[in-house]
């Protein structure tokens, strides 16, 4: 017997293989190095357009984020150096309303010219104030280059954008307000940047389980308050709202939220990692070798055997496959 599931990277049910094998393959990236934890956020004028240009400015947020810290980085006045980044797109916060922002990882340090291993300060990465300024004035610019090809679309109470003199109005009231790019605490190793990365790449609005009850109309979950001092609460929502909550942060069609850059990036990670490495005297990975069924190679990542009932522990057999049902199609002709 095999659990029946959608596939549907949206699904808070279906990402665990996904995820264990994303980051299992990145377990071979991690370098004996402190990682950092870099936050960018957008204005609520700014998350207005995205919600209504999801896959133009989403990648504009995914795009400036990396070339703010590429162009930071080069920067000799900062660390002189090549960075390599994962840059995760969120566009939810605990109560499933609509912030999107990007989560930021990288190493702290980066490759010098002449391929050395160029640190970053104890504890420190890089200017957040700095970040903030050239983040803001490279995304306007991106935002307003959109808007002159026709590549944005505004409805209900931004219709009046279309106009050029609106839209510029409106960015220049953004050039004046504080856009909101922080830095957490470096992470203490590998291990925790891989424990950390898991909570944030394969899980859209809320996982099972935050959801408490459904039922007479009504969902009940679980949320975190920040302002409170992370107090746990737990809000109500009619069946609707929910489900108009949680849609809001479905993606269009073949958009992706998981992007690498610089040194981590798919066309040159393998060889600027080695690299790395030698630089750091530090041992390449070992080969892994991984299990072809899907059922074996979940076990081989997570420790967690699918063939096990939940209920009893016993192991489960497949006997056969229960044929789709053939549900007839209404003739509108």
């Amino acid at each position: 017997m095999t659990p029946i599931t959608c596939r549907d990277r949206h699904c808070p049910k279906c990402q665990a293989l996904a995820r264990a094998q994303w980051l299992a393959d990145r377990q071979a990236d991690l370098l004996p190095v402190p990682y950092f934890h870099v936050v960018f956020t957008v204005p609520a004028p700014v998350a207005a357009i995205a919600l209504q240009n999801k896959a133009v400015v989403y990648d504009i947020l995914l795009k400036t984020a990396a070339e703010t810290i590429r162009l930071i980085s080069a920067d000799p006045k900062h660390l002189g150096a090549e960075t390599g980044m994962i840059a995760v797109l969120h566009t939810w916060g605990q109560t499933l309303t609509h912030h999107p922002h990007a989560h930021c990882l990288m190493p702290g340090g980066g490759i010098a010219p002449d391929g050395s291993w160029v640190p970053c300060r104890p504890g420190f990465f890089l200017p957040v104030r700095v970040l903030s300024r050239l983040y803001r004035r490279l995304f306007l610019e991106r935002l307003q280059a959109a808007f002159d090809n026709t590549k944005l679309q505004f409805f209900g109470h931004l219709t009046h954008l279309v106009e050029p003199a609106a839209f510029g109005r409106y960015l220049n009231a953004l050039h004046k307000v504080e856009w909101v790019v922080y830095s957490k605490r470096p992470f203490g190793g590998p291990e925790q940047v891989l424990a950390y990365l898991g909570r944030y790449t394969h899980r859209v609005a809320i996982a099972n389980g935050r959801l408490l009850t459904c039922e007479q109309g009504h969902v009940r979950f679980r949320w975190k308050d920040y302002r409170a001092g992370n107090k746990a609460k737990v809000m109500t929502l009619d069946t609707e709202e929910f489900i108009r909550r949680f849609l809001l942060h479905v993606l269009p069609k073949g958009f992706r939220r998981v992007r690498h850059f610089g040194f981590l990036a798919n066309a040159c990670r393998g060889a600027k990692l080695a690299r790395i490495r030698a630089a750091l005297e530090a041992p390449e990975p070992p080969p892994r070798a991984e299990p072809v069924d899907y059922r074996e190679r979940y076990t081989f990542l997570t420790g967690h055997r699918l063939d096990l009932c939940p209920v009893c522990g016993g192991r489960m057999v497949e006997i056969g496959l229960v044929p789709r049902s053939q549900t007839p199609r209404c003739d509108t002709s």
